[in-house]
């Protein structure tokens, strides 16, 4: 199923909708910043264990989230100072912060150094299923390992339909991947240079 929602102005009850198939335990490809998202609720471990199984690849992989804004955070991950700053200089926008994760977050969704990656895209579609939701939403390229990035909703449709609850069409998008930024250490580190401008970590 694909349902359009306007990108400038997120029509509230179409954000509902979506939101009750998270709920349910959908999985759904919505638009971010930087790509088309596969994503669910983050506290549904089975819904990840698709996620996983639809891009075949394996459990010890991180998934990164989108939270809704900046006071989110701090429930999900320990934030020092600098990273508070850094991130509040920057977000909304595409990058994504590792950071250490806090007890709230199911071991399903962090990485073995008990670290998570922490979105807050600058595309009000996505942040509006978060809120709404009140849960972080599971974000992860739509594509397989051996393929290139999507950026059209109704080729995703055409391709992964039939493995998904529902597709956002929120317009096609230039696809880049966002910017990967390490902030578990005092020293900060580019872990990929993507859409997000580095200049401020080099």
């Amino acid at each position: 199923m694909i349902i359009s929602i306007n990108p400038k102005n997120p029509q509230i009850r179409l954000i509902r909708k979506v939101v009750e198939v998270l709920q349910k335990g959908g999985v759904i490809v919505y638009p971010t910043d930087t790509i088309y998202g596969l994503g669910c609720d983050l506290f549904n471990p089975e819904s990840i264990r698709k996620i996983h199984r639809l891009k075949k690849m394996d459990g010890k992989k991180p998934l990164s989230f989108i939270c809704p804004d900046l006071k989110d955070i701090s429930k999900y991950a320990y934030l020092s100072n600098y990273a508070y700053k850094m991130m509040k200089r920057l977000l909304p926008g595409p990058y994504t912060f590792i950071l250490k994760a806090t007890k709230l977050v199911p071991k399903i969704a962090q990485t073995k150094q008990n670290t998570v990656g922490i979105r807050i895209p600058d595309n009000r579609i996505c942040l509006a299923l978060a809120k709404e939701l009140g849960n972080p939403i599971v974000s992860t390229s739509v594509n397989r390992p051996d393929e290139g990035l999507y950026n059209d909703p109704q080729e995703i449709e055409e391709r992964f339909g039939r493995q998904l609850d529902l597709v956002i069409d929120g317009g096609v998008i230039v696809a880049e991947h966002s910017s990967i930024i390490d902030l578990t250490d005092e020293a900060p580190k580019v872990i990929r240079k993507g859409k997000g401008d580095i200049s401020l970590f080099e």
